[in-house]
């Protein structure tokens, strides 16, 4: 797929208007495959799934491995038998924002209720349950120990947890399991289901010639599975709280930085044992996903390490991290890396040059390239095949509501000159730009297919409350999208289903996809 030119939409399963008050996998997500099929789009990136912590953020999760039980579709699971179909009718509506915590109160209890139904009644899915216990054991076990303690201490950070437990005991860990083996059992079937629903939906999406662009977050949480699991691949004190931690340095947007609070690895220690922790996490989400984009990847060459008693970022430093020893035993283990670089922001020579000695394709946002002349590097005419362009990321402002209010004149000024007057709307404009570029890969927001405004922002990063409840319309994807969309990629070469029926001469398979 990194080889050939194609279009996408960057869409989080949670923006979907499912029933439930949060996007999900079941009917919804099926009804976008199909959209993106008939728009002759390729490529659906998401968010990281894993189960969000701080924030509601899908970047700051309780694992790395798990799956967000949000995500779960009841109609899914009332049509497999584990819930009846009458308490669908109880559900938050599928309009509006997500609201998490409301949803939570609401779903969490009915997906408790849907498992303990789905162990006491058993059906046919009891042996994939079986199979999927086994395949998994590596962090399931871990992570449902890790959640059920959560739950019992009301979410209070694992550190403070008995010493029996927060050290990872034998006769302590033994003791919890049996007083709750019950509750434990219950997290691995939601686990199953979650997976279940997600390899249905990966496999429809994939025989309808849709790859997906799944998510990696460098960094994991402090209060994970993770850590909890692996305390000696962390820079931790002797009470198990870090010494350090991740963030970015100061500059043109924040004078004193960014203390995101992630525990740091420690390489060495992770080097030593054959990198076996970030093998295992790449090879779970490469079972999940097609091609994998790397959160931060300048944090690969070097990161930020700031001192955990300093409230904010200004009194870091530059550290070294594994450079291509991560990713030569990565490709030793897992074959070819099906990687995309997050590569944003104040990016050195050495992350250029690291990218480029291991063939990963970096990110161009169409909305950066109107500042100064140095930001004429995220402008079509300075691109390179080997990267993947967008209009806006997650966390950028829609393109609609860049235009609006959060360009500055300057940059409106250069954009009116560079674009002239659409139309359709300056996002068109962007998006027309992306999709003609020779970046071999191109993806949009949906909020700007939409042509939305601000108020259907995903994330503002300098916001600590408020994000990723942004969810469409239902009925905002309409046959006229579809087709003007089809015909977009078709003119762009960025169908390559329609472009190998041109050269067949089989028509008819373009017009499929064109309907």
């Amino acid at each position: 797929m990194l080889s050939q030119r194609s279009a996408g939409i960057l869409l989080h399963p949670t923006s979907l208007p499912s029933l439930g008050g949060i996007g999900d996998l079941g009917p919804e997500a099926y009804t976008f495959a199909d959209f993106m099929a008939r728009s002759g789009l390729r490529l659906w990136q998401m968010l990281p799934l894993s189960p969000p912590g701080l924030g509601n953020s899908p970047y700051s999760a309780i694992s790395a491995f798990a799956g967000n039980p949000l995500l779960i579709s009841l109609e899914r699971l009332a049509e497999r038998g584990w819930m009846e179909k009458d308490r669908l009718k109880k559900l938050p509506s599928p309009h509006g924002r997500v609201n998490f915590e409301e949803t939570k109160a609401v779903k969490l209890p009915l997906l408790q209720r849907a498992a303990q139904n789905f162990l006491e009644r058993g059906n046919g899915d009891l042996g994939r349950f079986g199979e999927f216990k086994r395949a998994h054991a590596g962090w399931l076990e871990d992570f449902v120990l890790f959640d059920v303690m959560r739950q019992v201490h009301q979410g209070a950070t694992w550190s403070s947890w008995p010493k029996e437990l927060a050290r990872r005991e034998a006769e302590g860990l033994h003791k919890f399991g049996l007083e709750y083996q019950r509750e434990l059992e219950v997290e691995r079937a939601i686990q199953f289901a979650i997976f279940e629903q997600w390899r249905a939906l990966h496999q429809y999406c994939r025989q309808r010639g849709i790859g997906i662009v799944g998510d990696v977050a460098i960094f994991v949480n402090y209060d994970s599975a993770d850590v909890w699991r692996n305390p000696d691949l962390f820079f931790l004190d002797e009470n198990l709280l870090p010494t350090v931690v991740a963030g970015v340095p100061p500059d043109a947007f924040s004078v004193t930085g960014q203390r995101w609070g992630n525990p740091l690895y420690r390489w060495d220690v992770c080097k030593a044992r054959g990198y076996h922790w970030w093998t295992r996490r790449m090879r779970s989400t490469l079972e999940m996903c097609d091609i994998v984009r790397l959160d931060h990847f300048r944090g690969f060459e070097s990161y930020w390490e700031i001192p955990a008693d300093e409230p904010t970022a200004v009194h870091g430093k530059w550290v070294k991290g594994p450079c291509d020893d991560l990713f030569h035993a990565l490709r030793a283990s897992l074959g070819d890396l099906p990687f995309i670089a997050e590569d944003l922001g104040l990016i050195t020579e050495e992350v250029h040059a690291l990218r480029e000695r291991l063939g990963i394709p970096g990110m161009k946002v169409l909305q950066f390239g109107f500042g100064d002349p140095g930001a004429h590097i995220y402008l079509p005419q300075n691109f390179e095949p080997n990267c993947v362009v967008y209009t806006g990321t997650h966390d950028n402002d829609t393109t609609a509501g860049w235009w609006k209010s959060s360009a500055n004149k300057e940059e409106k000024r250069f954009a009116a000159n560079y674009f002239g007057e659409p139309t359709d709307g300056m996002h068109w404009a962007f998006i027309r730009a992306a999709f003609s570029s020779v970046a071999r890969m191109a993806i949009v927001p949906l909020q700007d297919f939409l042509g939305l405004g601000s108020d259907a922002r995903m994330n503002t990063p300098s916001l600590s409350d408020g994000n990723w409840g942004w969810r469409f319309k239902k009925g905002a994807l309409t046959d006229a999208l579809a087709e003007k969309l089809a015909t977009l990629t078709t003119v762009c070469d960025r169908n390559p289903q329609a472009l190998a029926a041109d050269q067949q001469g089989h028509g008819e398979v373009r017009e499929d996809f064109a309907a």
